[in-house]
C-alpha cells in the first residue's frame, strides 16, 4: 500500500512538472511588420516630412503670407500660436488645428495660412510615405513703425 501512494505521488509530481514544461515551452509566433500604414498617423519617422524648399523656404512663406490681424494690432496682441497639422502620404495637408492660441484672430490667421500651404515631401517609414503629425509655431510680434530718432552723435 505504502508503494503504491509513492507511485501515485510520484506519477502525479511527473504530470505537474510535464504540464508546466509544456506551458513554459510555449512556441511564440513572430508577429508581423506592420506594412498597411495609411490610416495610423506618427509622430516620429524615419525621414521626417519637409516644406518644398526647406526650413527656410517654410519662414519665408509665413512671412510673406500672414497678415497681422487688425484687432490683435489694436489690442497689442503679441505671442506663439501653436498649430497642429498632418502631413499626408501625398503631402497635403490637413487636420488643421489650433494647439494653444493667443486670440485676437491670430489663431484663425495661423490656420488660414497653414491650410493654404503647398504640398509636403511626406514623411516616410521605412521607405514607404506615411502620415505624420507635425506642430508648428508662429510667432506673432508688432513691430514699432515709429523712426527712431537720430543719435545727437551721428548728426555731427
Amino acid at each position: 500500500m505504502k508503494s503504491l501512494f509513492t507511485i501515485l505521488c510520484f506519477s502525479t509530481l511527473c504530470n505537474l512538472l510535464q504540464a508546466q514544461i509544456s506551458d513554459s515551452t510555449t512556441v511564440v509566433q513572430p508577429v508581423p511588420i506592420e506594412t498597411d500604414y495609411n490610416n495610423k498617423i506618427f509622430t516620429i519617422v524615419e525621414d521626417s516630412p519637409e516644406f518644398p524648399g526647406g526650413q527656410d523656404a517654410l519662414m519665408t512663406y509665413l512671412m510673406n503670407n500672414i497678415k497681422y490681424p487688425h484687432e490683435a494690432m489694436e489690442a497689442s496682441i503679441q505671442g506663439t500660436v501653436y498649430v497642429t497639422f498632418v502631413i499626408e502620404t501625398d503631402g497635403a495637408v490637413s487636420n488643421v488645428k489650433v494647439l494653444r492660441g493667443i486670440g485676437g484672430a491670430c489663431d484663425e490667421e495661423a490656420v488660414r495660412v497653414v491650410k493654404g500651404m503647398p504640398n509636403w515631401t511626406p514623411g516616410k517609414q521605412r521607405g514607404k510615405a506615411v502620415r505624420v503629425q507635425f506642430n508648428l509655431p508662429i510667432r506673432f510680434v508688432l513691430v514699432d513703425d515709429t523712426p527712431a530718432e537720430k543719435d545727437e552723435k551721428t548728426d555731427r
